[in-house]
This record gives structure tokens, sequence and C-alpha cells, in this order.
């Protein structure tokens, strides 16, 4: 049968099942989402999807709470959220409906899951606690996302609804920016395995175009690799490849020399004409053509064994 009703609890809402809603929304766009804790409404019927309500979990009910005791667990033993079940669930169907190619769908499906699901699911079920963020906890989705519920002194009978279907759009863009990212990095990551090969034993990547490569050179176990080139524009650009996606350290760094200089002057610094810019931090350059990028990457490769950089 079609699902028809998208049934979750009314009332302040959380990320997970907001975000619950924004997979089930575009798996079912004709269904009613409907915001309630009436019995009549919350009890399973085949044309309905209930979750984070209910006092259930029932796969073939088609009914994903998890605030009852015991709830439900993944195979860790760690909580999962509405959110997590319903991934596990629809998340698959979810990823061929943004187009992800078939034979990436199994990896981004767990990337995303681990990356993304789980920290909502442990912070729903308060078996992480915020504060884990530090200073920057008020920045995580799920305090952005319920910066979004109305104030309280709000007194509107309409006021947590028309939050949440604010706020509902708002959390499908960040959902979905993450699932694209991650379909983009599964396509850079043949392009870059190519590169890598082609490159050799040269301590220099040149890309076809500005990509993400970090995980290819990790399965790769391209150690050896300093630095990546790439055309951005009318330019080129030269960068220092991160010790990881955890730090600003880099295997090296671009020559103390080059730094914060622009044009002539750095130029005159680095002996190459169409040198362009050297950021003060000696993460990337920039030269107006491939010739001028490949020697301040070859000057920046010679250097590496006699200024301190990111791996000493």
């Amino acid at each position: 049968m079609t699902i028809t009703q998208l049934v979750t609890h009314s009332g302040g809402f959380h990320a997970d099942e907001l975000l619950s809603s924004v997979v089930l929304t575009r798996l079912f766009p004709d269904a009613n989402l409907l915001r309630t804790r009436d019995r009549g409404m919350i009890t399973p019927a085949a044309d309905k999807i209930i979750y984070d309500v209910g006092g259930s979990y029932d796969a073939e009910a088609q009914i994903f709470d998890h605030h009852q005791r015991p709830g439900p667990l993944r195979e860790d033993d760690q909580p999962f959220s509405s959110f997590g079940l319903i991934w596990s669930h629809y998340g698959r169907a979810y990823l061929a409906a943004m187009d992800v190619p078939a034979d990436d769908i199994e990896a981004i499906h767990l990337k995303f899951d681990t990356k993304f699901v789980l920290p909502i699911d442990l912070l729903d079920n308060g078996a992480m606690e915020p504060s884990v963020a530090g200073p920057l906890s008020i920045l995580t989705l799920p305090a952005l996302l319920g910066s979004l519920k109305p104030v309280f002194d709000n007194t509107s009978p309409t006021a947590d609804d028309d939050a949440f279907f604010e706020a509902l759009p708002i959390a499908r863009s960040f959902v979905e920016a993450q699932i694209k990212n991650l379909a983009a990095k599964a396509r850079a990551q043949s392009i870059v395995l190519d590169a890598i090969a082609k490159a050799g034993s040269s301590s220099i990547l040149e890309l076809p175009m500005g990509m993400p490569y970090r995980s290819a050179l990790d399965l790769a176990e391209a150690d050896h690799i300093l630095f990546a080139v790439n055309p951005r524009g009318d330019d080129w650009m030269l960068g220092g490849i991160k010790l990881s996606n955890d730090t600003f350290e880099q295997r090296a760094d671009l020559p103390a020399a080059w730094a914060g200089l622009t044009d002539a002057a750095l130029e005159e610094a680095s002996g190459v004409k169409g040198a362009k810019f050297c950021h003060n931090a000696r993460f990337i350059a920039v030269a107006d053509s491939r010739d001028a990028i490949l020697k301040m990457a070859e000057i920046a490769v010679s250097l590496v064994e006699t200024e301190p950089t990111g791996l000493s």
C-alpha cells in the first residue's frame, strides 16, 4: 500500500525526528506529515510510518520509536534515536532517490551513518554530552536546529508546528549537502588514484581540477606525496597536504621565504615568473600557468629537507 501519512509527535522538536522527516519526505513526497500525540493517529497502519513516538520499534509495523525501555540498540550496543532507525531502514532508498550510483550506496550509507547519524543518536539519548564539542557546542547541528524552535513567550497555538516546518528545509539542506559531498568524494577517488599512479615516485600530485583527494592518498598509501597542484579558473594552485582531516598540520609547508608575498615580490623570492600569491600560513600558492606552478612545486619539494615542515 502507498504511504499516505508520516506521523511524528507534536510539541517541541529535536534534531532526530526533524532529520528523519528529511529522509521520509524525500521518499514519500505525497504523504501528509502530521505532528500529533493523538492515540488514534499513532496507531500503526499499512499506509503510515510512525517515528519518534508510539512507544515501540517494529519495522514490520512501520513504527520507529526509541523512548521505550529497553530502547533499540545498534550492534555495538550504542543507542538509536528515531533518526538512526529511519536511516537504517530507509537510508539506502534515500541515497538512490538522491541519484547516488548503486555501486556507492553501501559505502556512503555507512559513512553517513558513522559521521552524521550516530552523533545525533548519541546526543538525543544523552549518551554523549554536548560539551564534547567544547566552545563549538553551540555550532553543532542539533544546537543550530534547536535554535529554530519558537521562543518561550510565543503563545501562538501553532508555534511549534510552524517552527518545525520552517526548520525542515534548513535541515534538508544540511543532509543533502553531506550526501552530495560523500558522493563527490566517491567520484573523485578513481580520478585521484589514477593521478597517484601517474605521479609514480614524484612528491607532486597533479590533478585535473580541484577535488577531494585525502582518502585516495590514504588508500594508495601514497605517503611520499607532499604537494598537489591543479588548475583553478585561469590560474593554477599549489597546496600542501594535511597530515589528517583533524589538523591543519601538513606533510610539508611551502617555503618560509614565500609566506604572505604576492606578484613581483613572490616572483623575486621564488625565482619563478608567473608566481602570484602564497598564503602567509604556507599551505597554498597560486601561479598564472601550469609551468610556473610546477616549478614552484619542485622548488618547494627541494627545500623540504632544509626547512622545518609538518613532518618534523
